[in-house]
């Protein structure tokens, strides 16, 4: 036997691209995902351990005898799953629990980014109902508010509504005791997933997400509907003022902490009419349904790169991209992202295509089998139907196509992915 044993704790359409990639990596001998999914089970080896249960998941693996862990999602790593990992000596792809803090706590990241002088929004925090008029004045609509606790992506509301943005500030001081209201950043939207460790940094091709459930970014805020990279939006000169005023010190500042930061820090981009890009959130893992697109443009083997970066020698791999493009177009269940209907029977979620340098293929999320065979929804996102390709444009139409073959009664996906990039 050659290669490492891996594992890939999480059970969304992330976790699902991250056990593709790894199996695709000539430094992997094999991958075990836990909790997993129907989509990793095709190419993992699946464990009935929960992702919320850290001691579960630290003697799951240690009996493996795995390499590596790696952590898709946000929750273990702010319960610190990282810490008691590296504790056994085992390396894990992840920060600790207090790097985790920039996604687990919003107060912590905007107090960072202002010491670090790190461009983004105004923001305050409300601890008390009666202040929440005056809160509201200080700030022109559309108002920002966002819950200082971990959602799955839906913690904040963005409102032209007094009415909506006052509910959403009571509610939030309710049920966590406070909550912020943050300035409104105007321009474009991207995403830049920085893989980092104290040797050093890589910044992948930037990606963009869309949050909103309808067409033209109509309707409430999902956890991500369909994404696609690289995002033309993020231009070298963007990208440059990226790596200067944001990626560069907060790597800085992450390295030299007492605990090194070791993982992925997914930085929020808003970028204006100018091109100067602000922060408008920290995620301390890869994204979903970012990740579905990204995974994907690795040219050098991704096990060796989590690797390094889990034991702090990023520095000593050289890591390029694929020259193609991504795109995923999620399929969500009836309901969602409301009251979900869950346990119908999706047909046509197997097909592929490969024609030349064009792929299409299918990331798993909200869906099992049952005994009988049928992959049955189980989830809000249930799958996400990806193309890879040498034009965005390619890469769109073969993602629409597998998802258009799909039935799934209820179901509803955006038709607009990648409509920024392509008028």
């Amino acid at each position: 036997m050659t290669g490492m044993e891996v594992l890939v704790v999480g059970s969304g359409g992330r976790e699902h691209a991250l056990a593709i990639g790894l199996s695709e990596s000539d430094s992997v001998f094999s991958v075990h995902c836990a909790p997993g999914n129907a989509g990793t089970s095709m190419v993992a080896t699946n464990h009935n351990v929960p992702d919320s249960d850290i001691e579960g998941i630290v003697n799951l693996a240690k009996d493996l005898g795995v390499s590596l862990v790696v952590v898709g999602p946000e929750a273990p790593l702010v319960n610190g799953l990282s810490d008691r990992l590296r504790q056994e000596s085992i390396p894990s792809f992840g920060p600790h629990s207090e790097g985790a803090l920039l996604e687990g706590s919003k107060t912590h990241a905007k107090t960072v980014m202002q010491s670090l002088g790190i461009p983004t929004g105004r923001f305050e925090r409300i601890d008390e109902i009666d202040s929440i008029e005056a809160n509201l004045e200080s700030f022109e609509p559309p108002w920002v508010i966002k819950r200082d606790v971990l959602a799955g992506g839906k913690g904040v509301t963005v409102t032209s509504s007094r009415k909506e943005a006052y509910e959403a500030l009571r509610n939030g001081i309710e049920t966590d005791g406070f909550v912020l209201v943050e300035e409104h950043l105007s321009g474009e939207e991207a995403s830049v997933l920085v893989i980092m460790d104290e040797s050093g940094y890589v910044m992948l091709p930037a990606s963009q997400d869309h949050k909103r459930v309808g067409n033209n970014d109509q309707g409430p805020n999902t956890g991500g509907m369909g994404a696609y990279a690289p995002a033309p939006v993020a231009t070298p000169s963007v990208l440059a003022r990226t790596r200067e005023e944001i990626v560069e010190p907060m790597h800085h500042h992450l390295r030299n902490s007492k605990i090194p930061y070791r993982g992925c820090l997914y930085v929020g981009l808003m970028i204006d009419e100018n091109g100067a890009p602000s922060v408008v959130e920290f995620n301390v893992r890869l994204g979903d349904p970012e990740a579905q697109v990204t995974i994907p443009l690795f040219q050098t083997d991704l096990g060796l790169v989590l690797l390094a970066a889990s034991r702090g020698n990023l520095s000593d791999v050289e890591v390029e991209f694929k020259e193609v493009h991504a795109a995923t177009v999620v399929l969500a269940s009836e309901g969602y992202p409301g009251d979900v209907i869950s346990g119908r029977v999706i047909d046509g979620w197997d097909a592929t295509i490969e024609e030349g340098q064009v792929l299409g293929f299918v990331h798993l999320a909200g869906a099992n089998i049952n005994d009988s065979g049928e992959l049955i929804s189980t989830g809000g996102r249930v799958l996400s139907s990806t193309g890879v390709a040498p034009s965005l444009d390619e890469a769109l139409g073969a993602a629409y196509q597998i998802i258009e073959g799909i039935n799934l009664k209820g179901s509803h996906y955006r038709e607009d992915i990648g409509f920024r990039a392509i008028p």
